[in-house]
């Protein structure tokens, strides 16, 4: 997927640095992620969860809070109220993107600060949130830090240690942790609230999960993450989590009213990847890509994929029915369709070969199974393979024709 990055301004007037997960396709909705108490936007939890949602659909924004990563001001002095400050800045920039109706996602004590910023934002904005590991509350992120919080209170500053990192803290970040309480900020929002936690986590126990689901209202769901540590550092955890969450938001982000819907035919839209490219049938809709090799994101079927895919479906439909009508014992058939650009063999076109017209193929292998076939019955599905309609349009007198829409 493409990763856009952008700058938010924070309230104090410093930049929050972020990154972009942009969906190949279009745009289902918009999501925001925040990371775990003094990581990065750069962390496996925040990679791996807003690339999962972008590949379904959901343009996902992960930053770095005031004084981490590349974001400016210092976050000594922020405290969790800043963190709020920055989530709502974030929100209302995305807002202004896509449209409001986001999907709010925290990890760690990023999960508290989406739950007490989505009080602070408007209704409409918010669709939904879903935490990670959450604390239920904030000041049991004092007891990850190592150091005399004591003489911090007293000098008014002092030296820690935070997961192996030296910060400098001020009295007022740890007056702005204390002042929060969470579980009364839950009970009064008004949005679906889905709570994913590991039953095993060391850092932020399980009950922690426990107490946000006994003090939020309905609807609200709880995932157990089994066998998942607290920061997920197993890229299969992350990508669980963000399969789940994108498929409980799918409820609450509905397809945009103005998406493609055709009535015959496909539509097919351009998306945010070099390559990558939405298609929408009157019921269905998925992406078509290039490979890797290629330049692209290798998020779909290449185009010569499909035009593969399309024969050998037609193919196989066409066998099974004929099967089917006579009663045949078919119990299955493989087909394997590849394209050849160089054709060798002219095939009788001649006129072509000599206008200097490359000869293309589609060779297709056909593999029939049914232990109760004659040797008839087999040459006779083949013949019948030859009769599918995608087979005599290609093979047909098939004109293109394009014309222009002017936009209105």
């Amino acid at each position: 997927m493409p990763t856009e990055t952008i700058t938010i301004i924070a309230d104090a007037g410093h930049e929050l640095s972020g990154s972009l997960e942009l969906p190949t396709g279009l745009v289902r909705g918009a999501a925001l992620f925040a990371h775990c108490f003094t990581c990065t936007k750069q962390s496996k939890a925040a990679v791996e969860v807003t690339r999962a949602l972008a590949r379904e659909g959901i343009a996902t924004l992960r930053f770095d809070f005031t004084g981490l990563g590349g974001s400016g001001g210092d976050f000594g002095r922020a405290g969790f109220a800043s963190d709020v400050e920055d989530l709502v800045a974030s929100a209302n920039a995305l807002c202004a993107r896509f449209g409001n109706g986001l999907l709010l996602i925290g990890h760690s004590l990023g999960g508290a600060a989406v739950l007490a910023a989505a009080k602070m934002m408007e209704r409409r904005k918010v669709s939904a949130i879903a935490t990670i590991g959450a604390p239920s509350d904030v000041p049991h992120v004092l007891h990850n830090i190592k150091g005399d919080l004591g003489i911090i209170e007293a000098e008014g500053q002092g030296e820690v240690t935070i997961g192996g990192r030296t910060f400098h803290l001020s009295k007022s970040f740890l007056d702005k942790t204390r002042e929060i309480d969470l579980l009364e900020e839950v009970g009064d929002l008004r949005v679906p609230l889905m709570f994913c936690h590991s039953p095993t986590d060391e850092i932020v126990s399980v009950e922690h999960a426990s107490n946000l689901f006994q003090a939020a209202k309905h609807p609200k769901s709880f995932v157990s993450l089994a066998g998942a540590d607290h920061l997920l550092t197993d890229a299969a955890d992350a990508t669980f989590v963000a399969g789940v969450i994108s498929s409980w938001a799918s409820r609450y982000l509905p397809m945009k009213d103005d998406w493609p819907m055709p009535a015959d035919g496909v539509i097919v839209c351009t998306g945010h990847g070099k390559f990558g490219t939405e298609v929408h049938t009157s019921s269905h809709r998925f992406v078509a890509d290039e490979p890797r090799s290629y330049g692209g994101d290798d998020t779909g079927p290449t185009p010569y994929d499909l035009l593969n895919a399309a024969l050998g479906t037609c193919t196989a439909m066409t066998m099974k029915m004929y099967a089917d009508r006579k009663g045949l014992p078919l119990e299955g058939v493989s087909i394997h369709v590849t394209h050849e650009r160089k054709h060798k063999e002219d095939c009788g076109h001649v006129e072509a070969m000599e206008k200097g017209t490359q000869l293309q193929a589609l060779n297709r292998a056909i593999t029939i199974e049914g232990d109760g076939l004659s040797d008839a019955d087999r040459v006779k599905l083949i013949e019948i393979a030859d009769k599918c309609p995608v087979h005599k349009t290609l093979e047909g007198h098939l004109h293109i024709h394009t014309k222009k829409v002017e936009l209105s």
